[in-house]
């Protein structure tokens, strides 16, 4: 979506314009999605956590101040949903561990080869700030600016959780720097 034509959406939600908030969510939607996804590790929760994000994100809107993308704005309110959420996990892990198993085994799609469970068990075993930082820089293209931004995290510690967070994946499995193609 080009930016004046969200900028204006931005203005009719604003005062109140569901159909344009839809669109805008029509457009940020993948990329909240897909970071949640790497964030979480459970497509349905993600899903779960990006409908809510969604919508506390039209109560908070009035917040948006312009000084970064919308799309980051939008990813933050679903990190900050996801953060609170994990109070609340453990309960929450059985489920998503026999839900996960399920799919695996249910699935002959590409995205359950062998180094992709690695890499998404690595994942899981990330801290979540560091996590949260690799799915945001390394797997949908946010800027360290825009992650630490998001994560409410110093560029510093952004970039050091990318580099620290890079090295424990190449380890978890089994790639080292000169290995990795």
């Amino acid at each position: 979506m080009d930016p004046a034509e969200e900028a204006r959406l931005l203005g009719l939600a604003r005062r109140g314009d569901m159909r344009a908030f839809g669109r805008l969510v029509d457009a940020h939607q993948p990329a909240v999605r897909a970071f949640l996804r790497r964030l979480v590790g459970s497509y349905a929760d993600a899903d779960d956590i990006a409908q809510e994000a969604f919508a506390r994100t039209w109560e908070v809107l009035h917040r948006y101040d312009g000084r970064s993308s919308l799309r980051s704005f939008i990813c933050g309110v679903a990190f900050q949903y996801w953060r609170r959420g994990r109070r609340a996990d453990n309960r929450r892990l059985a489920r998503d561990t026999a839900y996960s198993e399920l799919e695996d085994s249910h699935t002959d799609a590409p995205q359950n080869t062998p180094e992709r469970l690695a890499l998404r068990r690595a994942m899981e075993e990330l801290p979540a700030d560091q996590r949260a930082v690799l799915a945001m820089c390394l797997g949908q293209d946010f800027t360290h600016a825009e992650a630490a931004e998001v994560l409410k995290l110093p560029l510093g510690t952004v970039k050091s959780h990318i580099t620290r967070g890079r090295a424990r994946l190449q380890a978890a499995l089994g790639l080292t720097p000169e290995t990795n193609p």
